[in-house]
């Protein structure tokens, strides 16, 4: 006999993220769930089948992950969206603007500027808090409010935060998306992205355009997100204690100009971080003030590897300008802060003090 697991007692996030949306399979009493590698599903009679018909509409390993991460979330309903990407503003400017759609780019940190940029014809806002690579944030709950008043939906990306750490949707968003790929697989070994909402007409929608585009993830990377949100709170934990201690630790290096950081006191939003979000992670960007040191410390280091992404349980290192950012335009870079000598790290889960003089050698001498 199979016992089923009692979901009334998922009330604290990291049983809920081992556990939520999920229950032993009923063929075998599989603890993990399976992975159902397959498109098309028997059915019993006509009209007639066990609620599966084809993969692009429902597959039980996608569900779990949905089921698993809206209630981290704190959503109803969630989709899933194959390949979705860092480069937002790319999308935004080489791809949607085709269609007829207009962007403004405003400091989201400046409430001001979001008002001044709304419009009769804005129909979303949207946020990243905190942001790549500057590490600014955006006030969620007085945005939200801005978006109401203006009738048009509030769009955050938390993938910086994960739920872990901040959940928009308790603040007033609509909608919540997340780079699956980052921190909830958090091992760098599959690409995808993620809407959460708690809207029902929002969530109709959204799944009405995924089973038509067909724009759904395989099976076997639902089964490694899923895999990684089990592990989400353990791996936050340690991204935010050996975050918090680099940061500090530049801060006072002598070769260093400043550290975009907001679990440090010297971050201009420190107090709204501490307000809104539960812990500040692992990522963090540090302005060198020379371009041949940013260089000299993206190439030195032994630990921290020179890629693209962030959010793994290896530490990262990367050069915004020319990477991440490279399609970004020159004066939008200038305005945002970004410059040629801006390195960001996405610290791991390895041993602080390792991480530490790793960057210490490579910050060595010019």
């Amino acid at each position: 006999m199979t016992r089923a697991f009692d979901h009334d007692l998922l009330r604290r996030f990291a049983t809920r993220a081992v556990h939520a949306g999920q229950a032993p399979d009923p063929l075998a009493g599989a603890v993990m769930t399976p992975i159902y590698q397959t498109s098309t599903y028997i059915q019993d009679g006509l009209g007639r089948n066990k609620g599966y018909e084809y993969a692009r509409t429902r597959n039980p390993t996608r569900e779990a992950l949905e089921r698993n991460v809206a209630a981290l979330e704190g959503g109803r309903h969630v989709v899933c969206g194959e390949n979705v990407y860092g480069g937002t503003h790319r999308q935004m400017t080489h791809i949607w603007a085709r269609l007829g759609l207009t962007f403004t780019f405003v400091d989201g940190g400046e409430l001001a500027e979001v008002k001044a940029a709304i419009t009769p014809a804005t129909k979303m806002v949207y946020a990243e808090t905190p942001t790549n690579p500057m590490m600014r944030l955006c006030d969620l709950a007085a945005t939200g409010e801005i978006a109401r008043k203006a009738k048009a939906l509030f769009v955050v990306d938390n993938t910086f935060a994960t739920p872990c750490f901040q959940r928009p949707l308790e603040l007033g968003a609509d909608i919540v998306l997340h780079s699956t790929t980052k921190y909830l697989n958090g091992h760098s070994d599959m690409v995808g992205g993620m809407l959460v909402t708690s809207r029902d007409d929002l969530a109709e929608r959204i799944g009405f355009l995924q089973n038509s585009s067909g724009a759904v993830p395989g099976p076997f990377d639902c089964w490694l997100a899923l895999r990684g949100t089990k592990t989400l709170a353990l791996r936050m934990r340690q991204h935010d204690v050996s975050g918090r201690r680099i940061a500090e630790w530049l801060a006072k290096h002598p070769r260093v100009e400043r550290v975009y950081y907001p679990g440090l006191p010297s971050h201009p939003q420190h107090e709204l971080a501490r307000r809104q979000m539960a812990g500040f992670g692992g990522m963090l960007s540090v302005e060198l003030g020379d371009v041949g040191r940013a260089r000299r410390l993206v190439e030195r280091t032994k630990i921290f590897v020179l890629a693209e992404s962030l959010g793994g349980v290896e530490s990262l290192v990367g050069h915004p300008a020319s990477m991440t950012h490279a399609s970004v335009p020159a004066e939008l870079k200038r305005k945002m802060g970004l410059t040629d000598s801006l390195v960001r790290l996405s610290v791991g889960i390895e041993d602080v003090e390792d991480l530490i003089a790793d960057l210490d050698q490579a910050l060595g001498d010019d």
